[in-house]
């Protein structure tokens, strides 16, 4: 073993001093001038500059309703793209099954039951807009805009919020009451045109002003009452034109016979008549609509594009996410409103440029709900979550660890005042899901087991049930709605 001799007296007296290998009246003098000298600050950090965020959220759409969870018919190559390189989240959820509560949830962090939005008419209160994340962002320097279904408050609240936003094309309503307007020459479909809206948005940005823009397609949800209530592009006619699409194991007349009464004579049902109340229906109502879905992954697509001229793309984090689930004639049913997976179950991924490539492509299977959309976009921006935020950031979930505590279950509730519609709440968790109908209707419960019955086809209300969980569920959802307010 080499060893190194220690210095000898000498040496170390020698070094001991400063400049000690100089007479010393050199030393004392450089000593001196050191002292004298100005101390040059040290330069400040550089900051950490805010990435830009794309929030897209599409209307009614199923979370298997892409490539990337599974689905080999429909092509939606973009997304799939996006999930690839981001993170997808396998378990993403609504907590409120239409679009006015769970947009308002999506805009403030909140359930329904602390936002108060309930219905098509009430608007955000002044403080509670001042704590959405359109808001919080404008107010540290973000350019934000906002593009679609506005979905929160009627057409002159509306109308209203477009002095809250840089950049404003919302719209009141279902954002239109065609996709192709018939007094449009050009034929243009209202995803396009949305799409088009967000290129004008961008042209508008640099590198020197972050920017958050939100599109909310109204696509795929149904323009209801029209002759063609899902009508795609014009350049999507042929898709899927000779494909045969598969209805539900659950589309038969035995799983709608197992509804409660008030479910088999909902809106759901009358619904179902028009778009899966015989086969053609059902194939030209499936059809459609994942033409819609291939409508909307093409604007996907022409926006990276976009961002990727305009040298933009390398700091722009994207979210892809829905309003709310369908019932692609499950259980006899369409469209939404109730507490079952088709209705409350939603695609979502986090794509973040900035990511190691060794964390992309990841799938996660954490609950992830609504509510933490806005929390998310905050950690993304530096800015502290408001107190009255009840969601949590997903951001720690596309690093390399997992945070050391996460959800284990959610409220599930459904207030929308309608009599042809019924009102619900609910637990779901890990492994149940478990509900209560409430007034005017009876109030009854209902329990599935969605380890050993996935599709919901067993009520465990109507048969044996394992002990304590029902007792252990009914004292949750007490706690739930608590804290919920």
């Amino acid at each position: 073993m080499t060893t190194i001799p220690s210095a000898t007296p000498s040496a170390r007296g020698r070094a001991s001093r400063p400049f000690g290998f100089l007479p010393a009246w050199v030393g004392v003098l450089l000593a001196w001038a050191v002292m004298a000298a100005p101390v040059q600050p040290s330069p400040a950090p550089t900051p950490i500059p805010r990435p830009n965020l794309l929030v897209l959220v599409t209307d009614d759409q199923r979370f298997d309703s892409l490539g990337c969870v599974g689905n080999r018919q429909l092509r939606t190559p973009e997304i799939d793209r996006l999930a690839r390189e981001g993170v997808r989240f396998r378990n993403g959820f609504v907590t409120t099954p239409i679009c006015c509560a769970s947009r308002a949830s999506l805009l403030t962090g909140q359930y329904a039951r602390r936002h108060g939005i309930e219905d098509f008419v009430r608007d955000l209160s002044p403080a509670q807009w001042g704590e959405t994340y359109p808001a919080l962002l404008r107010g540290v320097g973000y350019r934000v805009g906002f593009i679609g279904k506005f979905g929160v408050g009627d057409a002159a609240a509306i109308g209203r919020r477009a002095s809250d936003f840089d950049f404003w094309r919302g719209r009141p309503g279902q954002a239109g009451v065609r996709f192709i307007e018939s007094s449009d020459p050009a034929r243009r479909h209202m995803t396009a045109r949305m799409g088009d809206e967000a290129l004008e948005f961008l042209s508008g940005c640099s590198n020197g002003v972050p920017f958050c823009l939100s599109i909310s397609f109204n696509a795929p949800h149904a323009r209801d009452g029209q002759e063609r209530e899902f009508e795609p592009d014009g350049r999507d006619e042929a898709l899927y034109a000779a494909d045969r699409m598969p209805l539900p194991a659950t589309a038969t007349q035995a799983d709608f016979e197992r509804m409660v009464p008030w479910v088999r004579d909902s809106e759901a049902r009358r619904r179902w008549k028009s778009r899966f109340g015989t086969d053609a229906l059902a194939q030209a109502t499936l059809k459609d609509y994942h033409r819609l879905v291939t409508g909307i992954d093409r604007e996907v697509g022409r926006l990276r594009a976009e961002l990727v001229r305009r040298g933009l793309a390398d700091f722009t984090v994207i979210v892809f996410t829905s309003d709310n689930g369908w019932f692609a004639g499950e259980h006899g049913l369409a469209d939404k409103w109730f507490p079952y997976e088709e209705s409350i179950r939603v695609p979502l991924i986090l794509f973040d440029p900035r990511l190691p490539k060794a964390h992309r492509g990841r799938v996660v299977d954490a609950l992830a709900l609504n509510l933490d959309l806005a929390p998310t976009l905050l950690e993304w921006a530096g800015i502290a979550r408001p107190d009255r935020m009840q969601g949590r950031s997903l951001v720690p979930w596309t690093g390399r660890r997992s945070p050391a505590s996460w959800r284990t279950d959610f409220l599930v509730e459904h207030h929308f005042q309608h009599a042809a519609i019924p009102s619900s709440e609910g637990v779901r968790d890990l492994r149940w899901s478990y509900f209560q109908w409430l007034p005017p209707n009876p109030e009854r419960d209902e329990l599935y087991d969605l380890v050993r019955d996935p599709l919901q086809r067993r009520d465990l209300m109507l048969g044996d049930r394992p002990p304590g969980v029902l007792e252990r569920l009914r004292i949750r959802l007490r706690e739930l709605t608590a804290e919920a307010r």
